[in-house]
């Protein structure tokens, strides 16, 4: 079995980017823009609800402090001070999570700041010790075989290894540049094909043509994408008829890693 998630409420206001609500019924875990690259205090609460009724589990979808640039651009940021925004972003949708009766379960950094702590293990290390502040039981959502899934183990946490749908890889295992051409996957049989494999055989093909290891027990897919919810459905119709169920993260048997002796 796999978790499919989504990144969603990435909106702000009366401006809403992506098509949340179908996808919520294709998805399985929605990550939720928690104020600071988008989203904003209605979007959430509305999100929590509908997420709840889906059956659908929370997670803090925590971004660099960046409307102008929707969190994907790199900005230079103090390890300390990343912690604290970290941790302001999931107490702000977990205060939300309360009007669904719901909890937060998981936290899956957004665009740049992920790309970022993926490759930085102090910047990895400071998201993971926000999650251990406000709430060890939280999953730290970690592309496969990053500094984040490094800095994860070292800190005791359960983690969710993170694989992606919609996005091109390169051979070290990072994800393509946004700035490449083709680095998003729009075609939807692609992204299945991709997604399958990756589940099924543990291993996807590099831009440039690697053959790259990647474990993942959720994949993504990009909810501010116009193909995002034709990409997921593929995804998960592909998924299925491989015999692999698509459940919520709360389903995947996850375990908490080992802390490092010492400490990190």
């Amino acid at each position: 079995m796999v978790n499919l998630n989504a990144d969603m409420g990435e909106g702000f206001g009366v401006y809403q980017i992506g098509n949340d609500d179908e996808l919520l019924h294709v998805i399985r875990s929605a990550n939720i823009a928690c104020g600071f690259h988008a989203g904003d205090p209605i979007t959430m609460r509305r999100l929590v609800v509908e997420a709840k009724q889906a059956g659908v589990s929370i997670g803090a979808h925590p971004g660099l402090n960046d409307f102008w640039g929707f969190g994907r651009r790199r900005l230079d940021i103090k390890p300390d001070d990343l912690e604290a925004m970290v941790a302001y972003q999931i107490g702000a949708l977990r205060g939300m999570a309360r009007y669904a009766e719901t909890e937060v379960t998981h936290v899956k950094p957004h665009g740049a700041l992920n790309n970022m702590a993926a490759e930085d293990y102090d910047l990895a290390h400071a998201i993971g010790r926000a999650i251990l502040t406000v709430d060890p039981g939280l999953i730290y959502v970690a592309l496969s075989g990053s500094e984040m899934e490094r800095a994860a183990k070292d800190l005791g946490l359960t983690i969710a290894r993170e694989g992606f749908a919609d996005r091109r890889y390169e051979a070290d295992g990072n994800l393509t540049s946004r700035k490449i051409p083709g680095a998003v996957i729009t075609d939807p049989q692609e992204a299945a094909d991709q997604v399958v494999r990756m589940v099924r055989d543990g291993e996807i093909t590099a831009r440039t043509g690697e053959s790259v290891k990647v474990q993942a027990e959720s994949i993504c897919i990009h909810g501010d994408e116009p193909t995002a919810v034709a990409v997921a459905k593929a995804a998960r119709d592909g998924l299925e008829a491989a015999g692999i169920a698509v459940v919520p993260l709360t389903e995947m048997n996850l375990k908490r890693a080992d802390a490092a002796v010492g400490g990190a």
